[in-house]
């Protein structure tokens, strides 16, 4: 059996299971998850075969006994020590508040160093437009007034937000006397304002607490709040529909680039705030925001960035928040458990007033397989509710007067939010001694049917969602500029490696702390286990388990050791990285011919040691959770990976064969972008290659114009402002004065399909400039290719041969491409 077949016959498909199916969006390599079931140790012998004379173990490690397939226990121990860390969340929380319960105002001077990291998590960044008066909307078919109710008048207005975004929604205005406060009232996500007043159908008469509030006296205005729908999905300059829906689809790129979704919204209602308080009188009136469902959310978080809201009232939402990685993944706050549960932030609301009232959440399920990322709102179980509330008044404990935060259950069980008792308590805080009025339904106007209405609605999402999309892509256009002061403190004047290097060692350690995110846990000890699974005349493989952090989180892959090694010679290494949805049989056998033609083989049958691991990016949502998991405490993937290089890093150094100086890391597609993400911080790496990868990553990733990850399922490819911070050029600043060279066919997408080789080739320039200036431009190249989404075996290994020192083979061919040196 020679050796394609015995990777072959060490894989079998799960009878479940489709047959192996390769794709290409992008970059990077797609393939449906396959299950190994059983590792052949032993060659069986037959013509040609190898003779079977190496150990069955790598000197040094204790024989590997793991059945199964391994990759799907490393992304399964991975999840385990994920929901680990996220428990430890809650008792790690304390270190970053220091509460000062003396006063009042020593209280919120102490707390407002978390409010300013709040505001930043959920992305409010940009400064609000200043304005004197709500814009009143009427065409001339319409009149803005479109309502009348028991002592209020309904009106359509929108008001100025962010340059280019705007709120819109209805103005429900008192007409018997002066308003006894000022509130904002939010829908849910599924809900429109005309709902909340009862304009249209869509709310129980008990619930249209809009309506009611503004009966009992409130002057309301209702925003809109973007839908789950998925109506005005577009991607590709509006060319293809995207099946994800609204508010996924402006989280991604916002997300990126250091907003949010949440974040835009939050500016509305406070930016509704910011008319409240112009017009406030000597009557002292206050300010109150209340809300349902993802409505419930924003009011929370408004009232906790902003001590001009004095009472907060949230129904359908409050809960611990250690499970928000299932929520809808427009709700994913990065480093959210990090230093805040919903207690916490109920104490940034402290010692203002906050009444919760605990309803049934709003019914969301968003299944796998939709475009969408899969998540779900669950409404948690009163005790969970009562226990949460009872953790932030502990939080706060011994702060004088005690802050008000009350809790209504609503206990019909036919899922009524916004009741009377609820409102009641909420106008009681607000100071008023109205009552809200009965259910009955009183706001009518003939002039405006459902279908209208629902017309009306439609326009009203479409302009507010291409507000939002329209500032993002803008940010984007802009990031260069942004990230370019960012870096402002690299000495590239000197045009000093060294100095260089030393300049960047803070950029380093901002990578690694706020863009990937680190675990402080200490290294394990390695515990090598081995088994060889192959021999052939000229090299030998062993799979190698490594631990890492615990017997959870391991590092796996194959090792290839050529044959001929003398005593005491050491060798350079390549660790050759797979793509999307791989393992590390790929780069070896020639199954995966296609993409990666056994570079990791190839390059063994030339004399280097090669150690191709398995990375975590496999097995479809159930990686993409880790991200989501991950996102909540301040991490990400390479979170993990990470460490597993490191560890990887360092057991190979321990072996006697290898070079400890002579280490280089080449990955293609996924394990391109690992490439650019990995070599920053691992100590070992002394070279980087990206293949089939390289590309102005943040405009791929964020642009609505092209087929790029804006509007397909790898969801996690978003990471949060990195838009601001790090582009590939900086991330390859990262890697210098190491030798650092891309590779891309000509054909290969993105590239190929949306015909922007340029944007590639502009990234690539800044790097190229980077080492000239520092006199070291010998040491990065990049190959274009006639090709696709592929290694190309040709630059590449030249470029190995020589910063690794090993000579190439006789009789190597010429370079089958365009070199940039």
């Amino acid at each position: 059996m020679n050796q394609n077949e015995v990777l072959r016959s060490a894989t079998t498909t799960n009878a479940n299971d489709d047959p192996i199916k390769e794709t290409r969006r992008g970059s990077p390599i797609k393939k449906q998850s396959i299950l190994m079931t059983v590792i052949i140790v032993v060659i069986m012998a037959g013509p040609g075969a190898a003779e079977d004379r190496s150990p069955q173990t790598l000197a040094g490690t204790r024989p590997l006994t793991i059945e199964g397939d391994i990759a799907s226990q490393m992304v399964a121990g991975a999840d385990r020590f994920l929901l680990d860390e996220i428990q430890r969340s809650l008792e790690q929380r304390a270190r970053y508040w220091k509460r000062d319960t003396s006063s009042r105002a020593a209280y919120v001077k102490s707390v407002e160093p978390n409010r300013e990291r709040f505001r930043r998590i959920i992305g409010l960044r940009d400064e609000r437009v200043k304005f004197d008066e709500l814009e009143l909307l009427a065409t001339t078919s319409h009149s803005a007034l479109i309502g009348k109710g028991e002592g209020f008048e309904v009106y359509a207005v929108r008001w100025p937000v962010l340059k280019g975004i705007h709120g819109e929604g209805l103005l429900l205005r008192p007409t018997n006397g002066t308003p006894v406060a000022d509130v904002v009232a939010i829908p849910d996500a599924g809900q429109t304002p005309e709902m909340l007043v009862g304009l249209t159908p869509g709310i129980a008469q008990e619930s249209q607490f809009a309506r009611r509030l503004a009966e009992s006296g409130c002057r309301v205005i209702v925003p809109t709040i973007i839908d789950r729908g998925t109506q005005f999905s577009f991607a590709s300059g509006g060319r293809q529909h995207a099946n994800i829906t609204h508010r996924e689809l402006l989280y991604r790129p916002a997300f990126q680039l250091g907003r949010h979704i949440i974040g835009y919204e939050v500016q509305k209602v406070l930016a509704a705030v910011d008319w409240f308080t112009s017009k406030a009188d000597d009557r002292n009136s206050k300010v109150g925001v209340v809300g349902y469902g993802e409505g419930g959310l924003l009011a929370f978080y408004s009232a906790a960035v902003d001590q001009r809201i004095d009472v907060t009232g949230i129904s359908g939402y409050f809960d611990s928040r250690q499970n928000v990685w299932q929520e809808p993944l427009d709700r994913n706050v990065f480093g959210l458990l990090y230093e805040f549960g919903d207690a916490e932030i109920a104490t940034l609301i402290a010692p203002r007033s906050l009444v919760v009232e605990a309803s049934a959440f709003p019914s969301v399920t968003i299944p796998p397989g939709t475009g969408s990322g899969p998540g779900r709102l669950v409404t948690p179980t009163l005790e969970v509710v009562q226990k949460e509330l009872i953790r932030a008044s502990q939080l706060v404990k011994g702060l004088k007067p005690q802050p008000a935060a009350k809790l209504i259950v609503s206990g019909d069980g036919n899922g009524t939010f916004g009741t009377g008792s609820f409102l009641n308590a909420f106008l009681k805080q607000l100071g008023s001694d109205y009552a809200v009025s009965d259910a009955s339904p009183s706001a009518n106007n003939p002039d405006v049917n459902n279908s209208d209405g629902s017309k009306v609605s439609i326009q009203r999402l479409s302009r507010q969602y291409n507000e939002i999309n329209t500032f993002t892509q803008n940010l984007l256009l802009k990031s260069p500029y942004v990230r370019e002061q960012f870096m402002s403190k690299a000495d590239r004047v000197s045009r000093d490696p060294v100095k260089f290097k030393q300049s960047m060692n803070r950029y380093r350690d901002y990578f690694r702390e706020e863009v990937v995110g680190h675990f402080n846990n200490q290294l394990a000890d390695f515990k090598p286990r081995s088994r060889k699974i192959f021999e052939t005349p000229t090299r030998v493989g062993y799979e190698v388990v490594l631990d890492v952090f615990t017997s959870h989180v391991f590092a796996y892959g194959i090792l290839q050791i050529p044959k001929g090694l003398k005593p005491g010679e050491k060798r350079p290494v390549v660790v050759c990285q797979h793509g999307l949805e791989s393992r590390p049989q790929d780069v070896i056998g020639k199954q995966d011919y296609e993409h990666y033609k056994a570079f990791a083989s190839e390059l063994c049958e030339r004399g280097f040691i090669t150690f191709a691991p398995q990375n975590i990016y496999i097995f479809g949502d159930r990686f993409r959770t880790l991200q989501r998991k991950s996102n909540a405490i301040k991490k990400t993937l390479y979170s993990i990976m990470v460490p597993q290089h490191q560890q990887i890093v360092r057991w190979l150094i321990s072996l006697d064969m290898v070079d400890a100086d002579r280490i280089g890391f080449y990955g293609l597609s996924y394990g391109g972008k690992s490439a650019m993400y990995i070599p920053p911080l691992v100590n070992g790496y002394c070279l980087s290659i990206c293949s089939a990868n390289f590309i102005d990553w943040n405009w791929y990733v964020c642009s609505d114009q092209i087929s790029g990850y804006y509007h397909v399922g790898e969801y996690e490819m978003f990471e949060f402002d990195l838009g601001n911070t790090f582009n590939y050029y900086d991330m390859a600043a990262l890697i210098f004065p190491r030798p650092f060279m891309g590779e891309r066919g000509y054909r290969d997408l993105p590239g190929g399909r949306n015909r922007r080789l340029d944007r590639a080739a502009g990234e690539y320039a800044n790097i190229r400039r980077l080492y000239a200036q520092m006199k070291l431009a010998e040491r990065t190249e990049f190959e274009w290719f006639d090709g696709g989404h592929e290694i190309n075996s040709q630059g590449t290994f030249d470029f190995l041969h020589r910063h690794l020192r090993w000579p190439k083979p006789k009789g190597n061919s010429k370079p089958d491409g365009t070199r940039q040196r």
